[in-house]
């Protein structure tokens, strides 16, 4: 793990907080308050969404982070709360080490920016859930505007490094549809108090097919 690594992971939460004041801490209680039964969740970060998870009706949370530092701090803040039913699994979202069709829901809020492989990561949340499951999501995206996304493309090269692997011109919807998801909930939107390259976001559900090639 590099040294950029361990710092990004020290300063994530102060640098997101005026973001989730203003409202993300809202969207994402909003997002995952209809969970229950087994949910994953993937790029877990350091925790952000374990004060919105309903933890009551949640029967298994599995909490998956692959960076040590982010996963360290996440296993803090997991002993923090009440969560009997909760884990952290350090993987990556390419290739999480779980049984095929054993969650009902997969989660996923800012993190298909940053995955290596978002075709794979995606396929993997497909083959992890059950007939019907869900997929939630919360992510920046490129935006609709044409100027805003030159921009994003301009600037991707430093973002990738300030961002620790995010790429703030990705067009995550169109590999949620890419992955044999069919999305039933779509909002679009904007991430308050963030930089203007992350702020187009879509937050949303998805219903996995059945697995199998596509």
């Amino acid at each position: 793990m590099n040294v950029w690594g361990r710092v990004f992971a020290a300063l994530y939460d102060r640098v997101m907080a005026r973001t989730e004041r203003a409202g993300l801490a809202e969207r994402r209680r909003r997002l995952l308050s209809q969970l229950h039964g087994a949910v994953v969740e993937v790029g877990a970060g350091t925790g952000a969404n374990l004060a919105a998870y309903p933890l009551g009706a949640i029967d298994e949370l599995v909490l998956v982070e692959p960076e040590a530092p982010m996963a360290k701090r996440l296993r803090q803040r997991l002993q923090a709360v009440n969560a009997p039913a909760a884990r952290v699994l350090t993987a990556p979202a390419e290739s999480i080490p779980l049984p095929d069709a054993s969650f009902d829901f997969a989660v996923c809020t800012l993190v298909l920016c940053t995955v290596s492989d978002p075709a794979r990561a995606l396929s993997e949340l497909r083959r992890l859930l059950k007939p019907g499951g869900q997929l939630l999501f919360l992510e920046h995206v490129r935006s609709d505007d044409p100027m805003i996304a030159r921009w994003q493309d301009r600037f991707h090269p430093l973002w990738l490094r300030i961002g620790h692997g995010c790429h703030c011109n990705r067009s995550t919807l169109d590999s949620i549809h890419a992955a044999g998801f069919e999305v039933t909930v779509l909002e679009r939107g904007r991430m308050p108090k963030a930089f203007a390259l992350v702020k187009p976001m879509i937050v949303g559900a998805a219903q996995a097919q059945a697995y199998g090639p596509y």
